[in-house]
C-alpha cells in the first residue's frame, strides 16, 4: 500500500485554471520561487555553469591545472585513473581525451572490479609501476609522474601516501563524500553537486581556457572538445542518478542534444546493437539501454572494453566492441535475477524481510553485480538493503537505501568492523573481514531497529496537485514539457483525478503483467495505461470509479500521436 501525498496545499478543484497558474504551482514544488530561479530552471543556459556553482574550490583547482601544464610541458607520464562504471569511464574518456589532444604523455587506467577493487589503490599503483599494466593501456613505459583520479579517490588516504612515498603526484577529481579526514594530495577539485564525470568536465574546460595558459595546438581544439565531451557527460549523469537540478539538469539537457548528434562510432554501433534511434534517446533509454551495456563489462568482465567503445575511431573494432558489451548484458541480467530469486528466497525462510534494514550475504553473489540485486530488494521490500558477497579473507558489500535514511553516514558508524567504505546517501559500498561479518551484521541491524522510523518505511506516492480530467490538454502537455529533461530530483509532474468511471479495461502485455483503461468524467474520456498494474484489475469493474494518480503520456500508434494518461495507482472512489 503506497501512502499519497499531496505536494500543493490546495487542488484546483472543478473551476477553471490558467495553465500559468498550474505551472507555478509545478515550480514551487519544487523549490522554485524567485524569477531568477525561475528563469534559470525554463530557459537554462550553459554558461551559468560554472566552477563558482558547483562548489568546486578556485584555489585547488588552479593547483590542479598548473601541475597538469607542468606535466604536458615536461611531457611527464599521466594516469588517468577512472572507475568501472558509466561515470567512472566518461569522466576518463574525457580527460585522456583532453589532454591526449593537447599533446600530453598520457594513459587511462580502469583498475579490476575483483583483482584491484573500488578507486585509487596501493595495488592499482603497483600495477601502474610494474609490468602488470595491460600492454593496451601501457603506452610509454617510463614511470608515471602524476595520477589525475575521476570519479573516485576522496578517500583513498592510504594509497594517495603511497603515491606521494613514491614521488608520483595526485590529483583527486570526486563527487563522493568525504570521510574524516582528505587525503594528502596535491589537489582536490571536488563537489557533490555534480556526477564524477561532469567534475571531470568541469576540469577539462577549465584546462582548455585560454587564460590557464596550457598549450593548445589547435584553436580549435576547445569547441571541438567541448562538443564531444557534453554527450559523455550526459551519459554519466543519468547513470549515477544524480539530482536533475540545477548546473546537472543544465548539462544533461544540451549533452541530450549533442548525444542525437553524436558522431562518436563507439556510441553509433551500441545504438545500433541496442537497436535504438539515435533521435529517440533520452533519460530512460540511457538509464534502461546505454548505460546497462556499459556498465556490464565492468561487473562481469574488464571496464577497459567500455573505455575502448566510447574512444575508439575505428568502425571495425567499435561493432566488435559493442557486441560483446551486449552479450555481456545478457549474460548480467541473467546472472542478476538467478542472485536475487536466491536472495528472496533466503529472506523468506529466515524471515529478515520484517526488519528495519534487510541484510543478506553468500559465498555465490558476484561482487559486480550485488548492487542491483540490493536496488532489487530495496524495490520489493523498501527497507534499506545490505547484500554482500563473502570471499575467503575479505567480503565485498554493497547497500541501497530508502528515501530519508542517508545509507553511507549509517554504515560508517560502524567503521571499527569495516576495512573501508564509500557513497552517497542513497547507495554505498563497503570491504569487511569475512571474519568480522556477522558482527558487522548484528551492529547494523541493531542500529537500524533502534533508529529508523518507522514513517521512513512507508512507499510514498508524491503527487504534484489534484486535477479535474477536463484540464488536460495538449497546452498543458507542452508546458510540462519545459520542466524536461525529468529523472531523480526532478520528477515528471505527477496529478490525482477523481471520480472517473471505468468505461474500458483490459490486461495486456507478457503475463498480462500491465492494465489498460479507457475512463471518463462526464463527456471527457482518456485511454490509460498502468504498467506493472495487472494484478490489481481484480479490485475494479467495468461502470466502478476510481481515483487516480498519473503522468501525462504521449503516445504514438499507426502514425498517429494522442494524449494518454499513465497510471502509477488507483483506488476506488469514497462515496
Amino acid at each position: 500500500m503506497k501512502k499519497w501525498r499531496i505536494l500543493a496545499e490546495s487542488g484546483i478543484g472543478n473551476h477553471e485554471l490558467e495553465v500559468k497558474g498550474l505551472v507555478k504551482i509545478l515550480l514551487e514544488n519544487r523549490g522554485i520561487k524567485s524569477k531568477k530561479e525561475i528563469e534559470e530552471f525554463l530557459n537554462p543556459k550553459l554558461e551559468n555553469v560554472t566552477v563558482d556553482s558547483v562548489g568546486i574550490n578556485k584555489s585547488q583547482l588552479q593547483k590542479a591545472i598548473k601541475r597538469i601544464k607542468k606535466a604536458i610541458v615536461s611531457k611527464e607520464k599521466i594516469v588517468i585513473f577512472g572507475d568501472y562504471d558509466v561515470d567512472g569511464i566518461c569522466g576518463t574518456a574525457i580527460l585522456w581525451e583532453t589532454l591526449n589532444k593537447l599533446g600530453a604523455d598520457v594513459m587511462p587506467y580502469i583498475p579490476h572490479r575483483i583483482e584491484e577493487g573500488y578507486g585509487l589503490s596501493i595495488k592499482g599503483i603497483q600495477n601502474l609501476l610494474s609490468v602488470k599494466v595491460p600492454p593496451l593501456q601501457r603506452g610509454n613505459l617510463d614511470k608515471p609522474r602524476l595520477i589525475v583520479t575521476v570519479d573516485n579517490g576522496i578517500v583513498a588516504n592510504n594509497a594517495v601516501e603511497f603515491a606521494n612515498s613514491n614521488e608520483i603526484d595526485v590529483i583527486i577529481t570526486d563527487h563522493h563524500t568525504f570521510s574524516k579526514t582528505k587525503p594528502n594530495a596535491l589537489a582536490i577539485v571536488h563537489t557533490t553537486k555534480l556526477c564524477g564525470a561532469s567534475a571531470a568536465y568541469m576540469l577539462a574546460q577549465e584546462i582548455l581556457n585560454p587564460k590557464s595558459q596550457i598549450p593548445n595546438k589547435s584553436l580549435n581544439t576547445k569547441s571541438k572538445i567541448q562538443n564531444t565531451h557534453l554527450e559523455l557527460a550526459a551519459l554519466a549523469t543519468v547513470a549515477d542518478l544524480v539530482p536533475l537540478q540545477g548546473a546537472n539538469r543544465t548539462l544533461l539537457k544540451f549533452g541530450l542534444e549533442k548525444l542525437k548528434r553524436t558522431e562518436r562510432v563507439g556510441l553509433l554501433e551500441l545504438f545500433k546493437e541496442a537497436v535504438l534511434n539515435k533521435d529517440s534517446i533520452g533519460v530512460y533509454e540511457i538509464g534502461h539501454i546505454i548505460a546497462p551495456r556499459l556498465n556490464a563489462m565492468g561487473r562481469l568482465e574488464y571496464a577497459m572494453d567500455s573505455l575502448r567503445l566510447l574512444c575508439t575511431n575505428n568502425k571495425k573494432k567499435a561493432e566488435d566492441l559493442a557486441r560483446l558489451l551486449g552479450n555481456t548484458n545478457r549474460e548480467r541480467q541473467e546472472l542478476t535475477l538467478q542472485t536475487i530469486l536466491h536472495a528472496k528466497d533466503g529472506l523468506r525462510v529466515n524471515g529478515s524481510t520484517h526488519k528495519k534494514l534487510i541484510f543478506i550475504s553468500h559465498e555465490t553473489y558476484e561482487q559486480g553485480i550485488i548492487g542491483l540485486v540490493a536496488g532489487k530488494i530495496v524495490d520489493e521490500y523498501y527497507r534499506p538493503s545490505v547484500v554482500v558477497s563473502i570471499g575467503e579473507k575479505l567480503s565485498k558489500g554493497s547497500a541501497r537505501s530508502v528515501s530519508g535514511f542517508n545509507i553511507i553516514e549509517f554504515i560508517r558508524e560502524s567503521s571499527s568492523y569495516l576495512i573501508d567504505a564509500g557513497g552517497h546517501p542513497m547507495a554505498a559500498g563497503f570491504t569487511v573481514e569475512t571474519t568480522k561479518l556477522l558482527e558487522l551484521k548484528k551492529d547494523l541491524e541493531d542500529r537500524a531497529e533502534s533508529i529508523i522510523d518507522e514513517e521512513v518505511l512507508i512507499r510514498s506516492l508524491k503527487i504534484d496537485l489534484e486535477l479535474p480530467l477536463s484540464f488536460v490538454s495538449q497546452d498543458l502537455y507542452d508546458r510540462i514539457q519545459a520542466f524536461s529533461p525529468f529523472g531523480m530530483g526532478n520528477p515528471e509532474p505527477v496529478f490525482l483525478s477523481k471520480e472517473l468511471e471505468v468505461d474500458e479495461m483490459n490486461r495486456v502485455g507478457y503475463d498480462k503483467k500491465h492494465l489498460k483503461l479507457r475512463l471518463r468524467s462526464k463527456n471527457i474520456a482518456f485511454d490509460c495505461i498502468g504498467f506493472g498494474l495487472g494484478e490489481k484489475a481484480k479490485e475494479i469493474k467495468i461502470g466502478d470509479k476510481i481515483d487516480i494518480v498519473y503522468t501525462i503520456d504521449k503516445n504514438e500508434w499507426n502514425g498517429e500521436k494522442k494524449l494518454q494518461l499513465k497510471i502509477k495507482d488507483f483506488r476506488q472512489s469514497k462515496d
